[in-house]
């Protein structure tokens, strides 16, 4: 079974990022800044989740797969290609601890890292360095990769 979510998504390197908010929290925006940084849009405004093997496959609907709104331009066309989520961002929430604890979201029934929207020009590149990186634990032998 597949879900479709009010939410956009992004991958590097087919690793994704799936983002979510109400209307006008700043979804394609983000999608944008990110692709900025060399990412490629999975889906934006709506997108399919579905749980294969125990992950979670996304990719967008067939008649909106490669278009992403520009506000202010129009919807613009890009390249485009399904991945796999590793984390997801709530836009509706604003962080507020510098380290925060890990959090969780279950999504067509498959559980991953939640963060929350960081105030910073520097999220979208932060939000790139944890996909490659992961989170470091404070020990120099072990970093949790997502």
């Amino acid at each position: 079974m597949q879900d479709v979510l009010h939410a956009s998504a992004i991958a590097f390197g087919g690793q994704g990022i799936l983002l979510t908010g109400r209307s006008g929290a700043g979804k394609s925006t983000l999608a944008w800044q990110l692709i900025g940084l060399g990412a490629v849009l999975v889906a934006d405004d709506r997108v399919c989740a579905k749980e294969q093997d125990g992950a979670l496959r996304l990719s967008a609907p067939d008649h909106l797969r490669g278009k992403i709104e520009a506000r202010g331009l129009g919807v613009l066309s890009v390249p485009a290609e399904p991945a796999w989520a590793r984390l997801v961002v709530d836009l509706d929430q604003v962080e507020q601890d510098r380290v925060p604890e890990t959090r969780t979201r279950r999504v067509a029934g498959v559980s991953l890292p939640l963060i929350y929207r960081v105030e910073s020009p520097a999220f979208a590149p932060m939000l790139q360095a944890y996909l490659n990186g992961g989170v470091w634990d404070g020990r120099r032998t072990n970093v949790r990769k997502t």
